[in-house]
């Protein structure tokens, strides 16, 4: 799958920046059938007339955080959020969803192994819109902490000052200020069409990758990854390895 683009020449390139969540291990699928009750009851709470299916939250919300999909869907159904309501259902979604993928992701050479060879050729940091605590916890029970150091894995809901969401380019920006590099020294990896978004409005260059979005959607998901701006779809590490090769 992969297109080569002459703007993703790896020159300069210092540094590379991982979206977590369907990018660096497949935590989509399970962190929503996981977040399903959670979100069905709070849907309940603002007067959802039936539940929806895990495969329908993440149609409607997929890229952004749990506290961004509640913020959106309040909005549609005209409530405003008490901050303190918010948190609540914030913490006990993020509880939830951690406990499960502990259980769930496992390591995976597809992953680790590129891995180890880019990050001899590149300062590798993760750039994710949840929780700092679930990251943590996905990066260690699939063996790729040691890759991501703990100054070098940024949360847009615990790094920045007010927690926000994806497609918002705040944490690709503050990543970038606190790496201490330029937008043209980094190139992002993302599977979301609302992480890529993040990325180019930050001035990234981005990757998109569909290696762990189901087969059957695979080719919908390229296209609009290119549509907000990634310079190239791949749909494997390996291929992300290729890319980036310097020739």
């Amino acid at each position: 799958m992969t297109d080569r683009s002459t703007d993703l020449d790896p020159t300069g390139v210092t540094t590379l920046l991982c979206d977590a969540d369907g990018t660096l291990f497949p935590s989509e699928e399970p962190a929503y059938a996981a977040s399903a009750d959670v979100t069905n009851r709070f849907l309940a709470e603002l007067g959802a007339e039936r539940p929806y299916s895990p495969a329908e939250l993440q149609a409607m919300t997929n890229g952004k955080n749990f506290r961004a999909a509640a913020q959106e869907l309040a909005r549609g159904y005209g409530r405003d959020l008490a901050p303190g309501d918010l948190e609540q259902w914030v913490a006990q979604e993020k509880d939830v969803v951690t406990a499960h993928l502990r259980t769930v992701l496992g390591e995976d050479p597809a992953v680790h192994d590129p891995l180890v060879g880019l990050a001899e050729r590149f300062t590798l940091a993760a750039v994710t819109s949840s929780a700092a605590s679930r990251l943590d916890a996905c990066l260690e029970v699939t063996g790729l902490a040691g890759f991501f150091d703990a100054g070098r894995r940024y949360s847009a809901e615990d790094s920045l000052p007010e927690p926000t969401s994806k497609p918002d380019p705040a944490v690709y920006v503050h990543a970038v200020q606190d790496l201490g590099i330029s937008p043209d020294e980094a190139v992002a990896v993302e599977d979301s069409i609302n992480g890529a978004l993040s990325a180019v409005a930050a001035g990234v260059r981005t990757i998109g990758t569909v290696q762990f979005v189901p087969e059957h959607e695979r080719e919908a998901r390229a296209g609009a990854l290119r549509e907000a701006g990634a310079l190239a779809v791949v749909s494997s590490w390996d291929e992300v390895v290729g890319l980036l090769a310097r020739d």
